[in-house]
């Protein structure tokens, strides 16, 4: 991309990284540094009343920088990658129009890449709808660890990048390799040419750091609550296939609430799902995504001066 392109397309900051490795604390600092405003792009922070489970920022936290895509969607409703991109781009556009510093925020590494890239979300390219409605009645049959372990035999590379419980991912993935006959961690699903100059900004830290750290979150989660927030959501007795339900946090304790395990049991069953999960986003960001300045804050809180000078100099 030449600097003229690059000189056209709105600055932003993305800020990365899996679950429980200090991104919400940064982006606030950055925010209240360089005059920005925060777009969640977390999955699950958009749903209402999700609180504990999906670490949303407090109001306590958040120290008056204000936040968009949060609480924006009812839980009996589902919301997609093309739908984050729609919103996440309004967002920008105003915080731009406003003269701040729009400040993207998550783990969500689909929802990032499509915001970023014009990735092909459902589009008529590669499409094989017969297919699509085979593995769908399949997925109604079986359930969705059955799907991706169909993608995992016919490329594992593929499904190493996609969440289990993210039906409409594998089923699209399957359909574009059943489509093409090529694997569909080889095909390019989204266009070379970024929408935004995006400084991309990665925190991460030691693999057993990390995972005290989420093991010590998710403690400090039931203390705060988890349980009966995710029991509130349990007793709207809602369809297995809604996104809410299958989001890390909560299902763990439907087992639980059902009699079939111990409340230890699903404690400890929610600190392994996370700690998967974080390997899961690490897997994404560092295989299909570029340009990303890494960073561990956790065990070195100096490296903040060499982030603020980065994004110093990408805004001169």
């Amino acid at each position: 991309m030449s600097e003229t392109t690059k000189s056209k397309l709105k600055k932003i900051v993305v800020i990365i990284g899996p679950t429980a490795v200090g991104k919400t604390a940064l982006s606030i600092r950055l925010a209240k540094q360089f005059n920005g405003e925060i777009i969640n792009g977390d999955s699950m922070q958009v749903y209402e009343g999700l609180d504990i489970g999906t670490a949303k920022v407090t109001a306590e936290e958040a120290e008056g920088i204000p936040h968009h895509l949060l609480d924006i969607v009812p839980v009996d409703q589902d919301y997609t990658a093309s739908d984050f991109k729609r919103d996440a781009g309004q967002a920008i556009d105003a915080i731009v129009a406003n003269d701040k510093l729009p400040i993207v925020v998550g783990g969500s590494g689909l929802y990032i890449e499509g915001l970023l890239f014009d990735m092909q979300f459902g589009g008529v390219a590669n499409e094989d709808k017969q297919y699509r409605r085979e593995l769908e009645a399949e997925l109604a049959r079986t359930d969705a660890m059955h799907l991706w372990n169909l993608l995992n035999e016919k490329d594992p590379r593929a499904a190493e990048q996609i969440h289990p419980n993210n039906s409409r991912r594998v089923i699209r993935a399957l359909e574009m390799i059943h489509f093409s006959g090529k694997l569909f961690s080889d095909q390019n699903d989204r266009e070379a040419a970024p929408h935004y100059d995006a400084l991309l900004i990665g925190l991460d830290t030691d693999r057993s750091v990390l995972y005290e750290r989420i093991n010590r979150r998710v403690d400090l989660m039931v203390a705060g609550g988890l349980i009966e927030e995710a029991k509130a959501l349990f007793d709207l007795h809602l369809p297995d296939k809604t996104q809410a339900t299958r989001g890390i946090g909560y299902k763990e304790w439907f087992g639980y609430f059902n009699g079939e395990i111990t409340l230890e049991e699903a404690k400890e069953l929610l600190k392994l799902n996370s700690r998967r999960y974080a390997k899961r986003q690490l897997t994404w960001f560092r295989n299909r995504m570029s340009g990303i300045h890494w960073f561990d804050l956790v065990q070195d809180d100096s490296r903040m001066r060499q982030i603020a000078a980065l994004v110093e100099s990408f805004l001169k």
